[in-house]
């Protein structure tokens, strides 16, 4: 099965982190474009309150998914690795494990929030004007998690053979359908929020779908076959292994970030539309970023399996490198364009003025974030997933809360607010550094069990 695409441990390095980043990163971004639609259809056409009601609900989802996209890349380290051994029984296994576990756990998923939307939404101190929109979106968004789960789990088996382009264009499928039901939704059926809810929940169920059809089509060992869809032992101890910390690691940022989303609703419905708006812009910076981290975890996994350690340090050096090229790039067109991008979601000048500033700290920190993403990425590769997991949570959470709890609740300014998030990246950043040289030069990163 040692097709080229699938092979990522011959031949150069930098074209093939290149390609393998490049779709990964515009599928992000095409699914925050997505997603961005239904903030900016619900800001055109229904009103401030609306569009804050959505945004609130961010963190809440963040916080209840983050957990199970860290088991997915906990699929992809462990599917890439039978697959760097050319293990086609273990790899068959790991494949059919990865969908169950997608199946079982978007169901457990549904039914937790299901229960849990209120308490939630209380928690973050949502307003009363705002809280009747967000509990709607919240819960139907919440019907859609399986489909959703699926999709993750799904991306990650292609990408653990190296293809990001599968994902990508069945990405865009779904997201023009989703768009276009927003609009009949909302425009033509004057639906509020409940109407991009639906055409969210839609929009997943075709990409999950046609994912699992072309995965029952494939030629090769990652071909899904329904009948076979079970759980096998060792393979998910091996992705529960190295995805739960990630998994955990991703729930970090949610739950410091639900955190910063309580004070920022502390401040009024202005600052909440204009966050909202600028999380839709901001995080085009995060997935590109990201996109080289989970390369780095690729590549790295593919090569260890096949022992050539060598180009194990050398994909995380030229990730490194292309990941922080790239964010210079991207950091300089959003902050020159950022308040036109941001009038695009709300002309209030107030909503755009706070919105900038948020862009500010935020994409202006961005640097600080590459080098968190491809070193936790790479010790993600070499099955160490435990380490950056307990960094990002004395470096990220730790620093976000206790900001929040003591110097923000002294000075209660959106300005000091936001500078948590460069002066969190900037601490996580450095102790993750140190635990990644270390690991190295003892030779624990070898040590993938």
């Amino acid at each position: 099965m040692n097709t080229n695409e699938s092979n990522l441990t011959q031949g150069s390095l930098g074209d093939k982190i290149f390609r393998f980043a490049l779709p990964l990163a515009l599928t992000g971004i095409l699914q925050q474009l997505f997603n961005a639609a239904d903030v900016v259809v619900i800001g055109r056409f229904v009103g401030k309150e609306a569009m804050a009601a959505v945004g609130s609900n961010t963190p809440v989802i963040g916080l209840l998914v983050n957990l199970f996209v860290g088991i997915s890349l906990g699929a992809i380290v462990v599917i890439a690795r039978y697959t760097g051994e050319q293990n086609e029984e273990k790899v068959h296994d790991a494949v059919h494990t990865a969908i169950a576990i997608a199946l079982v756990s978007g169901l457990t998923l549904m039914a937790v929030g299901e229960a849990l939307a209120v308490p939630f939404l209380r928690l973050l101190s949502v307003p009363a004007s705002v809280m009747p929109l967000s509990v709607l979106y919240l819960r139907i968004y919440f019907l859609g998690l399986p489909v959703i789960l699926l999709y993750n789990f799904e991306s990650g088996i292609f990408r653990s053979q190296g293809n990001t382009r599968t994902p990508l264009i069945c990405l865009v499928i779904s997201g023009v359908i989703n768009v276009i039901l927003n609009l009949i939704f909302v425009v033509v059926f004057h639906h509020s929020v409940d109407g991009v809810a639906w055409a969210t929940v839609i929009a997943n169920c075709v990409s999950s779908g046609l994912l699992l059809t072309l995965l029952c089509h494939q030629e090769d060992w990652t071909r899904v076959r329904l009948r076979e869809i079970r759980i096998h032992g060792t393979q998910a101890a091996e992705i529960f292994r190295i995805g739960v910390p990630a998994g955990i690691q991703g729930m970090v940022f949610a739950v410091s970030n639900v955190t910063i989303q309580s004070a920022i609703n502390s401040l009024g419905a202005d600052i909440m539309a204009a966050s909202s708006a600028a999380f839709n812009i901001e995080i085009i910076a995060y997935y590109i970023i990201n996109s080289f981290g989970q390369a780095c975890t690729t590549f790295v996994s593919q090569n260890l399996g096949a022992g050539k350690l060598d180009r194990c340090r050398w994909a995380t050096k030229l990730a490194l490198l292309q990941d922080l090229a790239a964010t210079l790039g991207i950091m300089f067109i959003l902050l020159t364009f950022g308040k036109p991008l941001l009038g695009l979601f709300n002309e209030d000048p107030v909503v755009v003025q706070y919105g900038y500033i948020r862009l500010q700290y935020l994409v202006g920190g961005e640097l600080l974030d590459v080098i968190m993403e491809v070193l936790s990425g790479a010790m993600r590769g070499y099955g160490r997933s435990l380490e950056p997991a307990v960094v990002t949570v004395l470096g990220v959470c730790g620093v976000r809360i206790a900001w929040v709890l003591t110097v923000f609740a002294r000075s209660h300014d959106y300005g000091t607010l936001m500078s948590v998030y460069p002066l969190s990246w900037a601490v996580t950043a450095a102790i993750l550094t140190v635990v990644y040289v270390h690991a190295r030069r003892s030779g624990k990163l070898l040590n993938f069990s």
